[in-house]
Protein backbone atom coordinates (compact mmCIF):
# COMPACT_ATOMS: atom_id res chain seq x y z
CA UNK A 1 0.00 0.00 0.00
CA UNK A 2 1.25 3.50 -0.86
CA UNK A 3 1.67 6.23 1.96
CA UNK A 4 -1.95 7.93 0.52
CA UNK A 5 -3.68 4.33 0.58
CA UNK A 6 -2.74 3.73 3.86
CA UNK A 7 -3.66 7.02 5.02
CA UNK A 8 -7.19 6.93 3.58
CA UNK A 9 -7.45 3.51 5.14
CA UNK A 10 -6.17 4.69 8.78
CA UNK A 11 -8.90 7.42 8.40
CA UNK A 12 -11.95 5.21 6.96
CA UNK A 13 -10.72 2.40 10.21
CA UNK A 14 -10.37 4.87 12.93
CA UNK A 15 -13.95 6.34 12.03
CA UNK A 16 -15.30 2.84 12.13
CA UNK A 17 -13.83 2.46 15.57
CA UNK A 18 -14.92 5.54 16.88
CA UNK A 19 -18.76 5.06 15.86
CA UNK A 20 -18.01 1.34 17.54
CA UNK A 21 -16.47 2.96 20.61
CA UNK A 22 -19.67 5.15 20.64
CA UNK A 23 -21.87 2.92 20.78
CA UNK A 24 -20.45 0.82 23.31
CA UNK A 25 -20.49 3.35 25.56
CA UNK A 26 -24.12 3.81 24.52
CA UNK A 27 -25.44 0.15 25.41
CA UNK A 28 -22.76 0.08 28.24
CA UNK A 29 -23.68 2.86 30.15
CA UNK A 30 -26.44 5.20 28.98
CA UNK A 31 -29.14 2.67 28.56
CA UNK A 32 -28.22 1.40 31.71
CA UNK A 33 -29.02 5.27 33.34
CA UNK A 34 -32.18 5.36 32.63
CA UNK A 35 -33.42 1.78 33.75
CA UNK A 36 -35.74 3.28 36.49
CA UNK A 37 -37.79 5.02 33.40
CA UNK A 38 -37.71 2.30 31.24
CA UNK A 39 -39.11 -0.31 33.94
CA UNK A 40 -42.53 1.51 33.59
CA UNK A 41 -42.75 -0.22 30.12
CA UNK A 42 -43.07 -4.29 30.42
CA UNK A 43 -42.52 -6.81 27.70
CA UNK A 44 -43.32 -10.09 28.16
CA UNK A 45 -44.16 -9.17 32.40
CA UNK A 46 -40.27 -8.18 32.13
CA UNK A 47 -39.56 -4.34 33.16
CA UNK A 48 -37.86 -3.32 29.93
CA UNK A 49 -35.16 -1.65 31.70
CA UNK A 50 -34.23 -5.28 33.62
CA UNK A 51 -34.32 -6.48 30.20
CA UNK A 52 -31.88 -4.36 28.97
CA UNK A 53 -29.25 -4.76 31.23
CA UNK A 54 -29.65 -8.28 31.54
CA UNK A 55 -30.19 -9.19 27.69
CA UNK A 56 -30.65 -6.17 25.60
CA UNK A 57 -26.67 -4.70 26.32
CA UNK A 58 -25.29 -8.40 25.44
CA UNK A 59 -26.96 -9.02 21.91
CA UNK A 60 -25.90 -5.28 21.12
CA UNK A 61 -22.04 -6.03 21.71
CA UNK A 62 -22.67 -9.57 19.76
CA UNK A 63 -24.61 -7.62 16.54
CA UNK A 64 -21.95 -5.08 16.83
CA UNK A 65 -19.18 -7.38 16.51
CA UNK A 66 -20.19 -8.95 13.35
CA UNK A 67 -21.11 -5.15 12.17
CA UNK A 68 -17.57 -4.36 12.96
CA UNK A 69 -15.86 -7.35 11.49
CA UNK A 70 -17.90 -7.39 7.86
CA UNK A 71 -17.44 -2.81 8.08
CA UNK A 72 -14.20 -3.49 8.63
CA UNK A 73 -13.37 -6.91 6.11
CA UNK A 74 -15.20 -4.26 3.47
CA UNK A 75 -12.74 -1.17 4.71
CA UNK A 76 -9.98 -3.40 4.28
CA UNK A 77 -11.31 -4.83 0.82
CA UNK A 78 -11.72 -1.46 -0.71
CA UNK A 79 -8.22 -0.09 0.21
CA UNK A 80 -6.16 -3.09 -0.84
CA UNK A 81 -5.22 -4.39 2.59
CA UNK A 82 -7.30 -7.54 2.58
CA UNK A 83 -5.84 -10.98 3.53
CA UNK A 84 -7.40 -13.54 1.79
Amino acid sequence: MSQGTETKHWARTSVLMWIMMALWIFFSFVIHMFVNPLNQISILGFPLGFYMASQGSLIAFVVMLFIFAKRQDTIDREEGAAED
